[in-house]
């Protein structure tokens, strides 16, 4: 069985929106675009690496395969993620694309979580699902989410789009390996582990 591992930037607030530049995202007039390469440092760049490493495909929602079809295919080939990027299968989840252009890329189609359920029983690595909010939602509603992966920078935006959002379903979490980087930044691997539990002191 294939693992769905959500790979995630946070701020210190939940915020994952447009953390690569100030026009990744500037949905709902969000301002912040750019927020996490002055909070970065070369272990954050060394863990999420390593993100990579058992995985041979990503899972993206249609507004991460627009930003990421746009810059992969030209950017820098010196850079040893460009091939990385490139040569990863890409399954796009989208209700408006009718076809996908970026190389090794294939639209799903029917319900995404039954699509997403026959991704997990076919033979292949892990499937990183990276950005791609609405997605993960959806995933994490239908129980689909094997682990999450996320780096928490010390910044704090107060607005824009959270992993974590309104509607979230409650979930225990069990920590995989978590440390914090040179830079303050938090990388954290966790396990849904079923329902929280309550207690009183």
């Amino acid at each position: 069985m294939r693992k769905i591992i959500v790979c995630t930037f946070l701020t210190l607030d939940g915020v994952m929106q447009a953390p690569g530049g100030p026009d990744e995202d500037a949905e709902s007039g969000f301002e912040h675009g750019g927020w996490q390469k002055p909070v970065d440092d070369d272990e954050v760049g060394t863990a999420i690496a390593g993100w990579y490493e058992n995985a041979d495909a990503m899972l993206l929602g249609r507004k991460t395969y627009d930003i990421f079809a746009s810059y992969w295919p030209t950017a820098d080939p010196g850079n040893p993620f460009t091939r990385r990027m490139n040569s990863m299968h890409k399954y796009v989840a989208s209700r408006t694309l009718t076809s996908v252009e970026w190389q090794n890329s294939t639209l799903l189609e029917g319900d995404v979580a039954d699509a997403v359920r026959e991704l997990k029983a076919s033979d292949g690595g892990d499937i990183n699902v990276v950005g791609s909010g609405d997605l993960a939602q959806t995933l994490m509603r239908h129980g689909l989410v094997d682990e999450f992966r996320l780096t928490i920078h010390p910044v704090i935006i107060g607005t824009g789009k959270r992993l974590f959002a309104g509607g979230t379903i409650p979930t225990a979490l069990e920590p995989v390996n978590v440390s914090t980087t040179k830079g303050g930044t938090v990388v954290g691997v966790y396990r849904p582990n079923g329902k929280p539990s309550y207690d009183s002191y």
